[in-house]
């Protein structure tokens, strides 16, 4: 395998700094609260729109810490099912620090119309020191399709399951989900009037293995955290001797740090990878891994895709970019 391109690795960065965590909620969590926002607060694109929680100070990280030595409040806040959604999973996880921080006021506030329809629903509301602000929130995972590798379009960023793209998301986010205060319907549900929208977006885009990541959709920050993605017929051509893992979604989020007996050797994963895709066709997302202290530690993440997969994805990010609404 061919590592991909991290200058510098976010997953040396996150061990160096969270390897003393072993909990994997607790882990997502500092991961959701250290990566880098996927969306950059500073680029004059977004107008303010987009929002940041800044660097982690010690009282966070102690409290972390403290939190991955006894993690029964938060196992218990989670209340995970066996079909929990990731993206509930990530907002709980953000719901659980923004109430120890003291400035939640309302999650997942659901708005419904005259005939009970929905019309939308505030994933955050925070109390702030200007006022009541209204924080959309997303945890996203993105692939480059090959065709796209010298386009600046976020639609050719597209989701594992094809259903979604980057341009997609930040259009429906930006012109849709930051305006639900002023749906009439919604007034009856904020307790102040909302001062400001913005959106807080975290996630991993992944390029095919071997090529440049250099080239950012407008508005994408330069440090987000990055991975690659191949068929599963090109993994004839990585080297053996290599340990990887195969990550389960909820454990998506943060670099892997797993028992060492779940670490596959190649040929294993490839069998593996050929027996999943007969039954389900959906991207499998995998870490490689090193062996440490009887731990397998995430140096790298693709998502290892079946053979077709590629020639949706063309279709699917060419349909997006050719008709954005």
């Amino acid at each position: 395998m061919q590592p991909s391109p991290l200058i510098p690795s976010f997953q040396a960065h996150f061990h160096s700094r969270w390897g003393h965590l072993s909990d994997p909620h607790v882990r997502a969590m500092a991961w959701l609260l250290d990566a880098p926002d996927l969306l950059d607060p500073r680029d004059p694109l977004w107008q303010g729109k987009v929002a940041t929680l800044g660097p982690i100070d010690q009282a966070t990280a102690d409290w972390l810490t403290g939190l991955d030595q006894a993690p029964e409040a938060l196992h218990a806040y989670l209340n995970l099912q066996p079909f929990s959604r990731l993206g509930r999973y990530a907002e709980k996880l953000m719901a659980f620090y923004l109430e120890h921080q003291g400035i939640l006021v309302a999650h997942g506030v659901q708005v419904r119309g005259e005939n009970k329809e929905t019309i939308g629903e505030f994933d955050f509301l925070l109390r702030q020191e200007e006022g009541l602000v209204h924080w959309e929130f997303a945890s996203k995972f993105y692939l480059l399709e090959n065709g796209g590798v010298l386009s600046r379009k976020a639609d050719y960023f597209v989701g594992p399951n094809l259903a979604d793209t980057l341009g997609k998301k930040i259009r429906k986010i930006m012109e849709q989900q930051l305006y639900l205060s002023q749906h009439p319907a919604a007034r009856r549900h904020l307790p102040a009037p909302i001062h400001a929208a913005q959106a807080l977006v975290k996630g991993w885009l992944f390029y095919h293995e071997g090529s440049s990541p250099s080239v950012n959709p407008p508005g994408v920050s330069p440090s987000h955290c990055r991975g690659f993605w191949c068929s599963l017929s090109e993994l004839e051509r990585w080297e053996t001797g290599e340990l990887y893992v195969v990550l389960p979604r909820l454990s998506w989020l943060a670099p892997a740090k797993v028992p060492a007996q779940q670490a596959l050797k190649l040929e294993q994963l490839k069998q593996q990878l050929t027996g999943q895709f007969e039954i389900d066709k959906a991207p499998a997302l995998v870490a490689a891994v090193q062996i440490q202290d009887g731990w397998a530690n995430e140096t790298d993440r693709g998502f290892i895709v079946p053979d077709e997969w590629h020639v949706r994805a063309k279709a699917s990010a060419s349909e997006a970019a050719a008709d954005p609404v």
